[in-house]
């Protein structure tokens, strides 16, 4: 399956999201970059909307949202229906995240992750399959609170 990532920040994520667009662009992975524009501020509700909305109507198969801390943006994030948002500061969690939860979008942030760790949570990220198995009911339960 052809991976296409939608990747947003506000504008405290700009250059991350911008040194992680060039990453992915290197990888061969096609990137839908939702914003926020250089010199301009956003408000990161706004940029997790649209990355979420990329993803839900499956134009992007996966996303990765930036904010200051990552944390405000995976909390916007996990208010969309369909979206499994994880905050991860290292590697492992982004291993973690795919295999016993199948996020679909990658959160981080751009003042507590310097941009070479963050591109190897990334990299984790993409690289990592969802294990199924026992961690599907789980999953499943939380598809459920959805409704």
């Amino acid at each position: 399956m052809k991976k296409i990532i939608a990747i947003g920040s506000d504008h405290a994520g700009i250059a991350l999201r911008v040194q992680l667009t060039d990453y992915l662009t290197s990888r061969g992975i096609e990137c839908i970059d939702c914003g926020c524009p250089e010199g301009t501020t956003a408000d990161y509700p706004v940029i997790a909307a649209a990355v979420c909305s990329k993803i839900t109507c499956d134009t992007a198969t996966a996303g990765v949202l930036i904010c200051g801390t990552g944390i405000g943006i995976s909390i916007a994030a996990n208010k969309h229906k369909g979206i499994r948002a994880g905050l991860c500061m290292e590697t492992y969690s982004a291993a973690m995240t795919r295999q016993h939860n199948d996020a679909n979008v990658l959160c981080l942030g751009a003042r507590v992750t310097g941009s070479g760790l963050a591109q190897e949570i990334l990299a984790t990220f993409l690289d990592t399959d969802f294990e199924g198995g026992r961690h599907q009911a789980r999953v499943d339960m939380i598809k459920a609170l959805d409704s």
